[in-house]
């Protein structure tokens, strides 16, 4: 399927202007990169840049396509027609943090090849790295304990697939979505809805132990059984006559989740169901779950939050020319400032792996690490010549990208994991060009 027509027409028409006045195949660099982090966040994670790869090798035009252009003149339907992406894309790997002024992704080519990709570019970004970003918020606040994404039903069908991979990428232990395990390997995780225990009403009422037994039947007592359709304490006792004390786990769904989760325990341990865990779900984000932290709760779902960024659901992130023929240019408007100049990035940190700088420097100019601290290359090849370089794409190992995550995370200074409003976790130096 192709993916050109997921864009803004004012693209196209500067793509029209550029071809008619030459200056269409001059040489550029376009970045992408965010002024600031959304209120009240002191990191952001990439994700995304998997999906963009993937989709620029799917960015033709089509005759259905082509046809749906007729403001166009002929010259820039040919042009189009015969579309493909050569040039080159570097960037932060999937799962690197980012900050300030990072440059997440830049693109190399012409301006013809590289200006039609600003919509596609920014739409999985932003999206894709608001998700992250508020999911290891949520990782983080639940420290350690698992979380399964399940959100598809607050979102588009689509957003959905790519906010599990997102939402996964980012240290959740899976996601309900069935296509985001067949497209990207993410674990699906999932049992049953109150639906399945209101379906077994009978004009004598409820029997809520049939359910449980049902459910128990088909799946094994591993399962999870939803013990707050009715009442909780007869839902917990029910739960266990039906399956005995090697059940799996069971959810609460709704309530004050911290009182209800430590009475939950206490007859589950009376039943003899010690090991049987507790699952809560509930409108849950990274506040409610970081005051869940004393409960005896040992994991978590979550959905509409999550799939919409916890309140952040866009990233910010602009995409902007910023050399043209090896010339920097840069935009002066006020609070829209950008520094020009292709750039690579370094972090630095200290011998202990504390983050303690971003270093954002002129491309092949890198400074050296001051005495006592460690410099690491952030900017990475990920296409080239047109061709994906292997490993960045969407169905790339995951499994790194979680580590680079948990790695990241585990770097930034002690106050940088707060949930509280504070000032970005680590400051973002430009370097200015030598001469």
């Amino acid at each position: 399927m192709t993916v050109a027509l997921l864009t803004d027409k004012y693209e196209l028409t500067m793509l029209a202007a550029a071809l008619r006045d030459h200056t269409a195949h001059r040489r550029t660099t376009f970045e992408v990169f965010a002024r600031r982090l959304p209120e009240g966040r002191r990191y952001g994670v990439v994700a995304g840049t998997g999906r963009f790869v993937e989709a620029l090798t799917q960015f033709s035009f089509a005759p259905d396509e082509l046809a749906a252009l007729g403001f166009l003149d002929s010259a820039t339907l040919d042009f189009l027609a015969g579309y493909r992406f050569s040039g080159d894309v570097d960037g932060y790997a999937e799962g690197e943090l980012y900050f300030p002024g990072s440059p997440v992704l830049s693109v190399h080519g012409t301006f013809a090849e590289c200006v039609v990709l600003e919509t596609l570019a920014l739409s999985i970004l932003n999206h894709d790295t608001a998700i992250a970003s508020a999911a290891a918020r949520m990782a983080t606040a639940a420290y350690g304990r698992p979380m399964i994404e399940m959100g598809s039903r607050r979102t588009h069908e689509m957003a959905a697939v790519a906010a599990a991979r997102a939402a996964y990428l980012a240290g959740f232990t899976g996601s309900s979505n069935l296509a985001a395990q067949q497209r990207y390997g993410v674990p699906a995780l999932g049992t049953a809805a109150h639906a399945y225990t209101l379906l077994h009403t009978t004009e004598a009422g409820p029997d809520e132990q049939a359910a449980f037994r049902g459910q128990v039947a088909a799946l094994g007592i591993d399962t999870t059984l939803l013990v707050d359709t009715y009442d909780i304490t007869a839902g917990v006792a029910n739960a266990i006559a039906a399956a005995g004390p090697q059940l799996g786990a069971v959810r609460i769904d709704s309530g004050d989740l911290g009182v209800l989760a430590r009475q939950v325990r206490q007859q589950l341990d009376g039943l003899g169901a010690t090991g049987t865990q507790i699952v809560v779900s509930g409108d849950l984000d990274e506040f409610s779950i970081a005051a869940l932290r004393a409960e005896p709760v040992d994991s978590y779902g979550v959905g509409t939050s999550v799939v919409t960024g916890s309140g952040a659901p866009t990233a910010g992130m602009v995409y902007k020319l910023v050399e043209v023929d090896g010339i920097p240019v840069a935009k002066r408007s006020s609070r829209k400032e950008s520094h020009g100049g292709r750039k690579q990035a370094l972090r630095l940190a200290k011998a202990s792996g504390t983050i303690v700088e971003e270093v954002v420097h002129p491309y092949r100019q890198a400074p050296s690490a001051p005495s006592g601290l460690t410099a690491r290359r952030l900017t990475v090849p990920l296409v080239s010549g047109g061709a994906p370089v292997d490993g960045h794409h969407p169905s790339a190992d995951l499994i790194a990208a979680r580590e680079r995550v948990a790695a990241g995370l585990h770097s930034l200074p002690w106050d940088g994991l707060k949930l509280s409003r504070g000032e970005p976790a680590v400051p973002t130096r430009v370097v200015a060009p030598q001469t």
